[in-house]
């Protein structure tokens, strides 16, 4: 598991969002790989929360380029 750390300075993890924000057909983003509810919900997420989506994000990559 990797988890890409991006922090702001008060040490939450910053919005993996890479402005290329295109839906397939389960609702995850084509740009950052969160799911839509992953996306509207950032805000509102604990750090802990927000760790393990960036680590399913990187799952659902790899596992897209896999499929190419």
């Amino acid at each position: 598991m990797m988890t890409i750390e991006k922090k702001l300075p008060d040490n939450k993890y910053l919005s993996p969002c890479v402005r290329n924000c295109c839906l397939d057909e389960s609702d995850i983003c084509l740009g950052c790989f969160r799911h839509l509810d992953e996306i509207t919900g950032w805000q509102r997420f604990t750090e802990q929360e927000r760790i393990a989506i960036l680590d399913l994000c990187h799952e659902r990559k790899v596992n897209r380029n896999n499929e190419s």
